[in-house]
């Protein structure tokens, strides 16, 4: 299925983003490790970076693994029914998955707000940044939702067959 531009830059940009964002950490955690064995003095901010960057790797990391079909899922019932009805069983998967993230994102955005006067101690960085991977994750993920379940129809449409 031939993918819009829109898509397309969401796909690149998240893969450069998280893999940016992987090698960052993987680089500030090596520094803190040499410095603290190595120099015996250690960086007060580099525990607290790598945290925070691996809370955004993992919450914009959900929508890759939805785009590439990579979640879990317990498909003991869902193996044995017609393709229709799986077709139909992955949209109902779909719009629950999209609840989810839309209840998740609301009270992680009145997180944002709540916390944008609280600051980590050792990055010296609003709250808010952190709790922002929480709201952007769900959205991407619920636009990566919309797709699945419009390229679900598609398939519906042909017969449940997936091509």
């Amino acid at each position: 299925m031939k993918k819009n531009k829109i898509i397309q830059f969401l796909d690149r940009s998240e893969e450069v983003i998280l893999v940016g964002m992987f090698a960052l950490m993987v680089l500030i955690i090596f520094i803190q490790v040499i410095m603290r064995y190595i120099f015996n003095n250690s960086l007060s901010w580099s525990e607290e970076l790598g945290k925070f960057l691996f809370v955004w790797i993992s919450w914009l990391g959900i929508s890759i693994g939805a785009k590439r079909k990579e979640h879990i899922k317990i498909t003991m019932f869902i193996d044995k029914v017609s393709p229709k009805l799986k077709c139909l069983c992955d949209i109902l998967s779909e719009l629950i998955i999209f609840g989810i993230c839309a209840v998740t994102a609301y009270y992680g955005l009145e997180l944002v707000i709540s916390q944008s006067q609280i600051f980590f101690a050792g990055i010296k960085i609003s709250m808010s940044w952190g709790y922002l991977s929480v709201v952007l994750g769900c959205f991407i993920m619920m636009i990566r939702n919309l797709i699945i379940i419009k390229d679900t129809f598609t398939t519906l449409k042909k017969g449940g067959e997936k091509e």
